[in-house]
C-alpha cells in the first residue's frame, strides 16, 4: 500500500490496484492497438525473436501501468477538488481498476453538490484527454516516439474512462448522475425510472456481451443486479425518496450490519462494515457510524487494539464507556479499565456492568472491594474476571482467578472454565481435576464437554477420557 499526498488530499494506492493494472498492462503489450504504424514500439513488438523484444515490452507495459494509474487518478482528484471547492476534505483510494473519493462531509450532499461532485471526475478525465491529443498533434516532434506513444495512449485511455463512466448504471458516474437530476426534479418516481432506464440498459449490454464480450456481459450483469435492488428497495418503500435528497443504499447497508452484529455474525459485520468505508459516497457521519461498528465486532472477537482503532475514528459519534473500558480490559490495562468501569456503572447502574466493573477489581487483587458493591453476585463477578483474561491469551492467569472464585461461589460453571483454562495452557492434570470438581458441583453434559474446542488439547489424555465416560454413563437429573 501507497500513501502520499497531493497538497492537503491524502491519497491511498491499494496493492490490488497495483496488482491489476499490472495485469491489463502485460495484456495489453500483446493485443496492443497500433496507432502509428512503424515506429517505435509498435516495430519491436511484431516479432517476439526480436533482440529488443523483452526490453521494449518491459517499457511499455511499464508505461501502461503508469497510464491506468495517471487516469484513474486524476479522475477521482476531480472529484475531490470539486468538493474542496465546497470546503470539505476529501480523501482519494485507488483499488482494483478504479478508485474512490471519500467526501468525508458532516452531512448528506445537497443535490447540486453531489451533482457537481460526480461530474468533475469525468470533467477532469476529459480535459486531460484534450491536453493529451493536444500535445500529440502539435507539442512534440514526430520522431520523438515514446512521448508520442504516451501522449497518444493517455488520449485513449482518458477518453474511453471518461465515456465508461457516464454510462448511466448504478456505481459509475453517469448512473449517480441520473439519478440525482431525476430524483430532484421528480422525486421518488424519478428515482425508480432512473433505476428501470438502468436496468433496460443493463440487460441490453448483458445480451451484447453474451455474445461479443463475456467479462462486459458480467460486469454489467452485476450492474444490473445493483439496479434492480435499488429499484425494488424504492419501490417498496425500503428507500425513504424525497426531491433534492439522493437515498442512500449505504445507510441500508449499515442497518444490515448492525442487524449481523446484533446475530452474532460477526464476519458478516465486518465485512459490510469496510464494505461501506471504502463507498465512494460514504459520508464522514456515515463513517463514524462505520467505526463505532467495527469497533464492536473487534470488542465480541477479543481485539482490544483494533476496537480502540476503530472507536478513536467514530467523530461525533459517541462510544459508550463500556466498550471503552471493556478494550482497556482486553488491552491488559487495567488502572485504566478499572476506572473506566466505575464511570460506566456509575452511569448505568446495569448489571451486567455491575459484574464486568467487579471482574476489574477482581483482576487488580481487589477481592473484597469487587465482593462489597451493592448487588454483586460473586459468581458472576468472577466469571467476568476470569472470562477476559481467557479471551486475550493468559490462560494461567484465568485459570488461578476461576480456581479463586470456587471458595467464594462453589459453581460448576466456575469449575468448567478454571478446567478450559488449564487445558488451553497444557495443564491436563488440573483440567480434569477442574473437570472433577466441575462434576461435584453439577455438570452433567458431556456432548458439549467433548465438543468443546477449549477442551481440544485433553482428547486422548487417559484421565480426560475417563471422566468423560463416567459423565456418559452417569444418570441425568
Amino acid at each position: 500500500m501507497l500513501r502520499f499526498r497531493l497538497g492537503d488530499i491524502p491519497v491511498e494506492v491499494r496493492f490490488s490496484h497495483l496488482l491489476f493494472s499490472a495485469l491489463l498492462s502485460t495484456l495489453m503489450v500483446r493485443d496492443m492497438p497500433v496507432l502509428e504504424p512503424g515506429v517505435w514500439p509498435y516495430v519491436q513488438l511484431q516479432d517476439m525473436s526480436d533482440p529488443a523484444y523483452g526490453r521494449t515490452a518491459l517499457l511499455v507495459a511499464l508505461g501502461w501501468m503508469g497510464l491506468i494509474s495517471s487516469a484513474v487518478l486524476v479522475h477521482e482528484l476531480g472529484h475531490a477538488l470539486m468538493l474542496r471547492a465546497f470546503g470539505y476534505r476529501p480523501s482519494v483510494r485507488l483499488l482494483w481498476l478504479g478508485g474512490h473519493t471519500q467526501p468525508m462531509a458532516p452531512a448528506t450532499l445537497r443535490w447540486y453538490q453531489h451533482a457537481l461532485f460526480t461530474a468533475g471526475g469525468p470533467l477532469a478525465g476529459f480535459v486531460l484527454a484534450l491536453v493529451a491529443l493536444g500535445l500529440w498533434r502539435f507539442g512534440v516532434a514526430p520522431d520523438a516516439h515514446a512521448a508520442r506513444f504516451l501522449l497518444g495512449w493517455c488520449f485513449v485511455i482518458n477518453l474511453f474512462w471518461t465515456l465508461f463512466n457516464l454510462i448511466p448504471v448504478p456505481t459509475l458516474d453517469g448512473g449517480t448522475l441520473l439519478t440525482t437530476l431525476a430524483t430532484r426534479f421528480f422525486g421518488k418516481a424519478g428515482f425508480i425510472g432512473a433505476q428501470g432506464a438502468a436496468l433496460v440498459l443493463c440487460v441490453a449490454l448483458v445480451a451484447y456481451g453474451a455474445q461479443r464480450a463475456p467479462v462486459l456481459g458480467l460486469l454489467f450483469g452485476l450492474y444490473g443486479l445493483q439496479a434492480l435492488r435499488l429499484f425494488l428497495a424504492a419501490a417498496r418503500g425500503q428507500l425513504q425518496v424525497q426531491p433534492g435528497i439522493v437515498p442512500s443504499p449505504l445507510a441500508e447497508e449499515l442497518r444490515q450490519a448492525r442487524r449481523a452484529l446484533e446475530d452474532g455474525r460477526l464476519d458478516e459485520a465486518r465485512e459490510r462494515g469496510k464494505n461501506l468505508l471504502e463507498a465512494k459516497d460514504a459520508t464522514q457521519e456515515l463513517a463514524a457510524r462505520t467505526h463505532h461498528l467495527l469497533g464492536w465486532v473487534a470488542l465480541k472477537e477479543g481485539q482490544g487494539r483494533t476496537a480502540l482503532d476503530h472507536f478513536s475514528q467514530a467523530r461525533r459519534q459517541p462510544v459508550e464507556t463500556h466498550a471503552l473500558a471493556a478494550a482497556f480490559s482486553l488491552l491488559g490495562d487495567e488502572p485504566r479499565a478499572l476506572a473506566l468501569w466505575e464511570l460506566a456503572w456509575r452511569e448505568t447502574k446495569h448489571p451486567t456492568v455491575l459484574h464486568e466493573y467487579a471482574g476489574s477489581l477482581i483482576r487488580a487483587e481487589r477481592v473484597h472491594n469487587a465482593l462489597k458493591l451493592p448487588g454483586v453476585q460473586p459468581e458472576a463477578a468472577f466469571l467476568c474476571a476470569g472470562r477476559t483474561l481467557f479471551t486475550r491469551g493468559a490462560y494461567s492467569e484465568a485459570a488461578a482467578i476461576s480456581e479463586a472464585g470456587l471458595a467464594h461461589a462453589p459453581a460448576a460453571r466456575l469449575a468448567y472454565d478454571a478446567a478450559c483454562a488449564h487445558a488451553r495452557a497444557r495443564h491436563p492434570h488440573d483440567a480434569v481435576r477442574m473437570l472433577r470438581r466441575a462434576t461435584e458441583l453439577g455438570f452433567q453434559d458431556a456432548p458439549y464437554a467433548a465438543s468443546d474446542e477449549d477442551l481440544a488439547t485433553l482428547h486422548g489424555h487417559p484421565e480426560f477420557e475417563t471422566w468423560l465416560e463416567a459423565l456418559r454413563k452417569s444418570p441425568e437429573p
